[in-house]
């Protein structure tokens, strides 16, 4: 019996979910072609059927998580109805929530280290949806596009040193100073 029209689609896009979630909670290199099938619900041996290489793989989680956290900021941006909405996003980015939901976070900070070291075909993905996410912030902040960077840049290394430091009160104080901060870049 055939598999419904859309089957493969749908699998497919399935193991990119999987991926960008393993992704973002533990990297690329600790994470194994069949523990991303596994969190699919698949089995490892129909990898290659969908995706060439781990790599290929790779580039479309990052494309695929990056959408994701855009719909999501402008879903926060859309629910501030009285203030700034940039200010919503970075609230929301620089939380306590943001930085535990590691699997479900922007995939920026999760895997920016690990990306310099990729391949050419990912490092392109990468950059491409980096300056999406820029455009989008700036946009959204009504600001230029090297402020845009600057802003993102604040708020992803905030992110990045919140989540790695093992004290709780570093990591509040360091997410309070980003927001902080960020806020400052798009008044200035």
């Amino acid at each position: 019996m055939p598999y419904p029209k859309g089957h493969k689609i749908k699998v497919r896009n399935t193991i990119v979910e999987s991926a960008a979630q393993a992704f973002r909670t533990h990297g690329i290199h600790d994470v194994s072609v069949p523990f991303i099938m596994k969190g699919a619900g698949l089995t490892h041996g129909g990898f290659y059927s969908h995706f060439d290489n781990k790599e290929q793989l790779v580039a479309e989680a990052c494309r695929y998580a990056i959408s994701d956290t855009i719909a999501l900021l402008q879903k926060v941006a859309d629910q501030e109805e009285q203030h700034i909405k940039i200010n919503a996003v970075i609230d929301y980015y620089l939380s306590p929530y943001h930085r535990d939901k590691t699997e479900m976070g922007c995939i920026i900070p999760a895997l920016s280290a690990e990306i310099s070291h990729s391949s050419e075909e990912v490092r392109q993905v990468f950059t491409q949806e980096l300056e999406r996410m820029i455009a989008f912030i700036s946009d959204l902040a009504g600001i230029e596009p090297s402020k845009g960077s600057a802003l993102f840049s604040t708020m992803v290394g905030s992110l990045v040193l919140a989540r790695t430091v093992n004290d709780p009160e570093l990591s509040d104080s360091l997410l309070s100073s980003g927001k902080r901060y960020a806020k400052e870049l798009v008044t200035i």
